[in-house]
């Protein structure tokens, strides 16, 4: 997979073509990983923002950050509404199945505390913290939140997340020439981001329980 992404990188069109279509294209991953949450999202906002600092063209990081959060937000209203409908019906749906598939009974618990402590603002470090969307979503849910109410909150998520993973790209680009090679180190930061989360979890899990 990264030798296709850096062979795609070192093949780049000039930059007229790559904002006619990478915008679009960026809009179109991040919103379908806001409802499918098994695209690395992160990663290809870090991935358009190293390529945008190699530009000439000096609003093309401000042009993927509204792109990344806009897309991020409204895939996230979309999926909250899908997710509505199948709390409000007596059967369910199929996207309220695949949330609660994707949040173990503890980390929904989790998140419901921490709703009820935090509120709204909860949602923006549930954006930011790896597998942390999901189950503070699923939170919201079940508490009967207006989808209006989560928008207020899931917006500064959005915001704050599209910042943070456009900061790694730029960093990655920052601390090499070559776009492919920003890219490269940008991706296995996000990477390494997400599974950390995980592995500290497994690491701590034996004696956390023992205790």
């Amino acid at each position: 997979m990264i030798e296709r992404l850096v062979a795609a990188v070192r093949e780049l069109p000039p930059e007229s073509t790559q904002q006619a279509v990478g915008y679009p294209s960026l809009f179109l991953l991040v919103a379908l990983g806001a409802l499918v949450p098994v695209v690395p999202t992160g990663a290809i906002v870090s991935s358009a923002a190293v390529v945008a600092f190699h530009h000439s063209a000096p609003l093309a990081l401000f042009f993927v950050f509204v792109t990344a959060s806009s897309a991020a937000f409204l895939g996230d209203l979309a999926l909250y509404w899908l997710g509505q409908r199948g709390v409000r019906s007596r059967n369910g749906s199929r996207w309220l199945a695949a949330l609660r598939g994707r949040a173990t009974p503890e980390r929904l618990a989790q998140a419901q505390e921490r709703l009820d402590t935090h509120q709204v603002s909860v949602l923006v470090l549930s954006r930011l913290v790896p597998a942390g969307r999901i189950p503070v979503m699923l939170a919201c849910l079940l508490a009967g939140m207006p989808l209006r109410r989560f928008a207020r909150g899931d917006l500064p998520a959005c915001l704050a997340w599209a910042a943070t993973y456009q900061l790694i790209g730029i960093l990655g680009g920052s601390l090499f020439p070559e776009p492919w090679q920003g890219v490269v180190a940008a991706v296995a930061l996000t990477v390494l981001i997400s599974a950390a989360p995980a592995v500290w979890r497994r690491l701590r899990g034996p004696g956390h329980r023992a205790s």
